[in-house]
């Protein structure tokens, strides 16, 4: 009894382990999709001409508290890291009126790109995101590396980024 006891135990483990092998290998990372996101300014940012180069995706919400408070740190973000290659894109959310978003733009002087998502194709195509703030990082191979609902912890985010980026000095 002992052994057939061990022998599940072992199988189970192997299990256990091969899965989390293929969830933290780079093959088994999530491809972020071919999403293009049409900014308030009027251009267009495709996530496959941004390979190359790490990207944060951040849904985002006018009415939302959590938002507002990882504001000040995805600017600092954006300011210390584009130079290096980061691109930070916001999208805010289709229930936030347009006229809202372009006040909390202003407001905040949110330097990075924000998209309008107005039909909800967006949050669709990163999973059907429905809370804010949901943040992706992208790698430069297009890989989802990082997916988070709430605040970002921002010394790990940093780090990460940090390993992504190519060496530079503070930004």
């Amino acid at each position: 009894m002992k052994l057939k006891d061990t022998l599940i135990g072992l199988f189970a483990l192997l299990l256990v382990g091969g899965a989390a092998w293929l969830m933290l290998s780079p093959s088994g990372l999530q491809r972020a999709p071919d999403a293009q996101f049409k900014t308030v300014d009027g251009r267009t940012l495709d996530l496959k001409a941004l390979r190359g180069r790490p990207v944060m995706v951040v849904f985002w919400a006018t009415s939302c508290p959590g938002c507002i408070r990882e504001m000040p740190h995805l600017i600092e973000l954006y300011h210390k890291y584009h130079a290096r290659g980061l691109e930070i894109i916001g999208v805010a959310m289709a229930y936030d009126p347009p006229n809202h978003v372009m006040e909390m733009r202003k407001q905040k002087a949110i330097p990075y790109p924000i998209s309008l998502d107005i039909d909800g194709a967006l949050a669709r195509a990163f999973g059907d995101v429905k809370l804010t703030p949901t943040s992706f990082v992208i790698d430069p191979q297009g890989r989802i590396v990082r997916h988070k609902i709430g605040e970002m912890d921002i010394t790990a985010l940093t780090a990460q980024l940090e390993a992504m980026l190519p060496p530079g000095g503070q930004g």
